[in-house]
């Protein structure tokens, strides 16, 4: 059995990593929030503007169907995964890596290659995968700017045909307490079905011209794509660290009040023990 000091150590130890995991809880609140804000932003833009794309693309015909939008055979897929720098986050980091196997196993008829962003994805996966590039340095400096560049690389290499598909694989934030792993397709653009095949009954007058207008939209909305992703991926992120924080204090707290209790027990009963002893003394002394 644990000396008293021994305990009274173990507590000591509790209580200085919960104010650790406390103090990571409230930051992460904060900075959850501005993140929330940005990403609630940023979606209806990305929503409309994918909307509008859609009704241009489907009014249009196959002269005008931009290169980004060219389906070709598959022979080599880059997947751009988002982490984070930082772990003490739950499974944030471990689900994306999950998901990506999950890909990969799918699309394994074909080369791959990973664009990590995030210290956590590179760590995980450039032992196994090749990785295209690695650019956990935009967390340093997170604006659309660095994120553009990034994309407008993947977006040239698409066209000289390094790569007949891209996807994106990330957490979709939700709320504070819950975040999903989706994969999005980036390249070649998806054109849903129903927009597809649906009749344009709009006499839509266009200028300069549809071919202008989808190749001014489109490269913009792949940015703003992958640049939603990044956004939702932080606020997950942020939200998935604190609800982590959060359960840390929680069973922290839980331990130390164990603790506190097993302490009081033992250091009762070597108060109980002393006092037998010295009344046995006494009575030995008494009787001698």
């Amino acid at each position: 059995m644990a000396n008293l000091k021994e305990i009274r150590g173990r507590i000591s130890s509790i209580s200085s990593t919960m104010q650790i995991t406390s103090a990571m809880k409230m930051v992460s609140a904060a900075k959850l929030k501005k993140a929330q804000d940005a990403i609630v932003m940023l979606r209806p833009y990305s929503e409309k503007l994918q909307e509008i794309i859609e009704n241009v693309s489907a009014a249009s015909d196959a002269e005008n169907i931009s290169e980004f939008a060219i389906e070709r055979e598959v022979k080599k897929v880059l997947f751009i995964t988002v982490t984070s720098n930082r772990g003490l986050a739950g499974a944030f980091n471990s689900s994306v890596i999950k998901e990506l196997n999950i890909q990969f196993s799918a699309n394994e008829n074909v080369e791959i290659e990973v664009l990590t962003i995030g210290k956590k994805a590179f760590d995980a996966l450039r032992k196994n995968r090749t990785v295209y590039e690695n650019h956990s340095s935009l967390f340093d400096n997170l604006s659309f700017d660095h994120v553009s560049n990034m994309t407008g690389k993947v977006m040239s290499d698409f066209k000289a045909g390094k790569f007949d598909k891209v996807y994106v694989v990330y957490n979709k934030f939700i709320n504070a307490a819950t975040q999903e792993v989706v994969t999005e397709q980036v390249l070649p653009i998806a054109i849903s079905a129903e927009k597809a095949s649906s009749d344009v009954n709009a006499d839509y007058i266009f200028e300069p011209g549809r071919k202008e207008i989808l190749e001014t939209l489109i490269p913009k909305s792949i940015k703003t794509q992958i640049f939603k992703a990044v956004l939702d991926s932080v606020a997950s992120e942020h939200g998935a660290r604190m609800t982590a924080m959060h359960k840390a204090t929680d069973n922290a707290e839980a331990l130390r009040n164990d603790l506190k209790i097993f302490y009081n027990k033992a250091r009762q009963a070597a108060i109980t023990n002393e006092i037998l002893e010295i009344v046995s003394g006494a009575e030995a002394l008494k009787n001698s």
